[in-house]
């Protein structure tokens, strides 16, 4: 049972310190001295999470010490890089007077057919309820903890947890927005382009579809076949029985950080200066945006859409390779669109995005606070 991640040796006492200094207990709720609206907390080290003593044989148990966010959250998305056995992921809100419930953040496995694998329904009482795969309470700053079930009774293989990451959002803080990052105008990535409605079901799989674009960049960047994906292949991997459709964002992230090798997980972003980060670093983020993005008549359900961000024209627009263009007139997944048009789209989602890169990229320097540490 490898519950220790892939991290080298030489970052072990910076990680221990940083688990030291995030997951200390708390008997009162922290003080903010900063408004803060986003922050991200990432755990690769499992040690010090407490192992069930009567957890069913063949799953094991663990239970999170208590962890401290830095900012007053009320919205909580978690995901996570797994392979092997089914994993189910649970969180908790400890407030000063009580905790509430352990809420269902989904069951995750690789192998559907014998694992399902799918979101929870009917979670919601006073405390908060869970929408698909984010977790939202009534009541802003409460500590956190989680329990993770690995394993199956049958499993025929071990569990290996690499990474959990933790996207705690404060929805009523408001932040100006930072300085762009020229840098990011003119570049472009050359993720290749692929479009949803060109397969048999592929109307709602904009986010599997995005997915493998990604792959597909760091199969080619990388020399990796194995990351060549086809959209359907993808779609079957990140399909959430629970709801019925695929774009669980969590369920996405997981079937890249499946691939040894690779990071992936979902975080929110400040503002499109941090997206103009990763551009300028070689990473394109997948936006989660409204479905209004190219419709300006606004017809019909907003239902959300997944976009690449690609790049940035030299005057600041935004350049995606959008899987939901046209099939019919053959529009171009290549699409560029106004920045502002883009900030605003992104708003839906509160600006959540899908990161996907190897574990040995440079990253850019973490403003913010809404990203793994390399």
């Amino acid at each position: 049972m490898n519950l220790t991640g892939t991290h080298g040796t030489r970052r072990a006492p910076l990680l221990l310190a940083l688990l030291a200094a995030t997951l200390a207990g708390c008997s009162t709720a922290p003080h903010y001295a900063l408004r803060q609206r986003t922050s991200f907390i990432a755990l690769s080290d499992f040690s010090g999470f407490t192992r069930a003593t009567n957890a069913t044989p063949g799953q094991i148990v663990l239970t999170s010490p208590v962890i401290n966010p830095p900012l007053a959250w009320n919205e909580l998305i978690v995901s996570w890089n797994a392979t092997g056995a089914p994993l189910r992921v649970e969180a908790r809100g400890i407030y000063p007077n009580h905790p509430t419930r352990f809420y269902n953040l989904g069951s995750w496995s690789e192998d559907s057919t014998r694992y399902p694998r799918a979101s929870a329904s009917r979670q919601s009482d006073a405390d908060g309820f869970v929408k698909i795969d984010t977790l939202i309470l009534s009541h802003p700053g409460a500590a956190v903890q989680l329990r993770l079930t690995l394993g199956a009774p049958d499993s025929p293989t071990p569990a290996q947890l690499k990474f959990i990451g933790l996207s705690f959002c404060d929805t009523r803080a408001q932040l100006a927005p930072a300085a762009p990052n020229r840098a990011a105008w003119g570049r472009e990535l050359p993720v290749p382009q692929l479009r949803q409605a060109e397969y048999a079901g592929g109307i709602g799989w904009c986010s599997p579809a995005a997915l493998t674009m990604v792959l597909n960049y760091w199969s080619e960047t990388l020399h990796r076949p194995e990351l060549m994906r086809t959209v359907p292949e993808v779609a079957d991997g990140v399909f959430d029985a629970g709801y019925g459709g695929t774009g669980n964002w969590p369920f996405n992230t997981a079937y890249a950080g499946k691939f040894p090798g690779l990071r992936a997980y979902v975080t929110r972003l400040n503002d499109l200066s941090e997206v103009e980060d990763w551009i300028v670093a070689g990473i394109p983020p997948i936006l989660s945006v409204s479905s209004y993005l190219t419709n300006d008549q606004h017809s019909g359900p907003d239902n959300g859409h997944l976009i690449v961000c690609t790049g940035f024209t030299a005057q600041g627009d935004v350049i995606a390779n959008n899987p939901g263009v046209s099939v019919k007139t053959n529009q171009p997944a290549r699409q560029i669109y106004p920045r502002e048009r883009v900030i605003n789209a992104w708003q839906k989602s509160k600006n959540a995005v899908y990161l996907i890169y190897p574990e040995t990229a440079d990253l850019p320097p973490n403003r913010s606070g809404n990203w793994a540490p390399k």
